[in-house]
């Protein structure tokens, strides 16, 4: 699947992995990669030691990378769709494949 069907802001289902089945909107994509940051999603912990930028310390908590093919775009009902693309009035447009709804 081409980074191209999935843009930032997106509504997105993840379908494997330990966040499997929870939804999230898309943060970045990253084409190169083949990855995305999905909000709240993959969250990852990184301690910190106390410097001088930050001297109480703690836990960062930010969300990690996905593979581009562990998350599908979530249709009007919520469920992961497929996405084609259309010529739609002279303008190139992203539909569901199954339902035929405009993304």
């Amino acid at each position: 699947m081409s980074a191209a069907r999935i843009k930032k802001g997106d509504t997105v289902v993840v379908l494997a992995g330990k966040d499997k089945g929870r939804t999230g909107s898309v943060l970045q994509v990253m084409p190169k990669d083949d990855k995305v940051l999905v909000e709240g999603i993959n969250i990852h912990a990184r301690h910190r030691k106390p410097d001088q930028s930050n001297p109480q310390g703690g836990i960062d908590r930010k969300p990690a990378p996905l593979h581009i093919s562990n998350v599908a775009v979530a249709g009007a009902d919520g469920k992961p769709t497929r996405v084609r693309f259309e010529d739609r009035d002279g303008k190139k447009v992203r539909v569901a494949v199954k339902s035929g709804e405009v993304l």
